[in-house]
């Protein structure tokens, strides 16, 4: 771990999901082997590419400009790339993530800021084995992240006020990081295989690594800010 500067002690912890629970990149890339195509690291990117310029129109399911992105960089039947998009919530989780977060559950609620569907909640929350405090995704923002508005949403339904207590968990800058510091939350990046590094507050290598961090401050300082 590695600290920048102090934060406040979390009444919220919100993350990104695919990409820092989930393992997005390992997931998409088996389920295009599974179902026929070829695809590695460079491919990867040109998929997570498209799907960007795609969130930032109007709205659409995540499974859908999941299944675009296929058919538009590799040429997929609809009916396969659907398939994929749709099968999103059973990618891999990391396998840090379901121990990372039953600890952090038990210092402050932890809430999912995604760029998915409903449904991929379901099956991520199946996987981990219990259900977080509370799973906000585009579906129902109809809006995708990095746009304000996910944050004023997720403000509205947590009533927790904007701050230094609320942590943001995630792998991606670009995505997240920027905007939650922006707006004066304190900012986590974890270590993932494929990520985007930025300005933090915090640098973890796993969740498990944060989650442990956060207990031993807790035990040396119970009462103070972290």
């Amino acid at each position: 771990m590695t600290r920048v500067e102090p934060a406040e002690r979390p009444r919220l912890f919100t993350l990104d999901i695919f990409g820092t629970v989930v393992d997005w990149r390992e997931g998409l890339l088996a389920a295009v082997r599974a179902n026929g195509g070829k695809a590695g690291p460079a491919e990867f990117q040109a998929i997570i590419d498209h799907q960007a310029d795609a969130e930032r129109a109007s709205y659409r399911p995540y499974a859908e400009i999941v299944a675009e992105s296929l058919k538009r960089v590799l040429r997929m039947s609809r009916a396969r790339a659907r398939a994929i998009g749709d099968g999103a919530g059973g990618w891999p989780l990391f396998p840090d993530a379901r121990d990372g977060l039953r600890r952090l559950l038990r210092m402050a609620p932890c809430v999912a800021m995604t760029n998915s569907d409903a449904r991929h909640g379901s099956a991520v929350q199946r996987q981990l084995g219990f259900q977080l405090s509370d799973w906000i995704c585009a579906e129902e923002v109809r809006r995708y992240k990095p746009d304000v508005a996910f944050w004023h949403a997720a403000r509205a339904r947590s009533g927790v006020p904007f701050g230094p207590h609320w942590w943001h968990v995630s792998a991606y800058a670009d995505y997240d990081l920027e905007t939650a510091s922006r707006l004066g939350l304190s900012v986590v990046f974890v270590e993932r295989p494929h990520s985007v590094p930025g300005y933090a507050l915090r640098r973890a290598r796993d969740l498990r690594e944060l989650a442990a961090w956060v207990e031993h401050i807790s035990e040396e300082s119970p009462t103070s800010a972290l």
